[in-house]
């Protein structure tokens, strides 16, 4: 990141900050991280022309400039991380899926894990090269990530994956889990409702009810 950049990123955040809305955003994200105080509207606008003049100029910057970005202590550097690669995801390729990982597993929490498998599932496009071994990992974000690449996928998910996926974590006691694998079966169901139906139905007996109540949310009786 080029000191130029910095200090002009610090000054447009510094302007969109609201006078007293840090400690409650903090007690939000339960005390884990510090926060400026910036709402997601004013911090994208605030942030936006500068990320725009990253255009172009090769997804292994981009790469560094999440990175240093996440080195901030206040949230809104990983926000606007996540800002950058989601604006320029097209820049991106498969040999780049690692890297996003390797953010997944900093400073990880629900809000960042689950925009970047926002970023990730749009670099995959429809693929899902090391996903496999991602719903295998020893860390429990980067298994959600597996369960919600194909998020928004609709006749380009592969059902297979999805149903498999959905069982080999079943048995997890983990709320976030649990609730990434109804969350991921319900996204399917807006697309084939009969096959969430038939599969929760089916496999009720291993899914938690957590997930089962997530995956049936909108889903009528047949």
């Amino acid at each position: 990141m080029t000191p130029e950049f910095h200090t002009a990123l610090c000054t447009a955040l510094a302007h969109a900050t609201t006078p007293g809305r840090a400690p409650a955003m903090r007690a939000y994200m339960r005390d884990q991280f510090d926060f400026l105080g910036i709402g997601t509207p004013q911090r994208r606008q605030a942030a936006k022309p500068l990320l725009q003049q990253l255009k172009g100029t090769g997804a292994d910057n981009l790469i560094l400039y999440a990175r240093a970005l996440w080195e901030f202590p206040q949230r809104e550097y990983q926000y606007v991380a996540i800002d950058l690669l989601a604006m320029h995801w097209k820049q991106l390729e498969l040999v780049h899926i690692p890297d996003l990982l390797e953010l997944v597993q900093s400073k990880s929490w629900w809000d960042t894990v689950d925009a970047l498998a926002a970023v990730i599932g749009d670099v995959l496009r429809y693929r899902h090269d090391g996903m496999d071994q991602a719903i295998e990992h020893n860390d429990m974000w980067v298994r959600r990530i597996a369960l919600l690449h194909q998020l928004g996928w609709r006749d380009k998910v592969d059902v297979e994956r999805l149903f498999n996926y959905s069982l080999t974590l079943a048995h997890e006691k983990e709320f976030f889990i649990q609730k990434a694998i109804g969350w991921a079966l319900r996204d399917y169901a807006r697309h084939d409702a009969d096959a969430v139906r038939a599969f929760t139905s089916k496999e009720k007996h291993r899914l938690s009810a957590l997930s089962y109540r997530e995956a049936n949310k909108h889903l009528s009786a047949p």
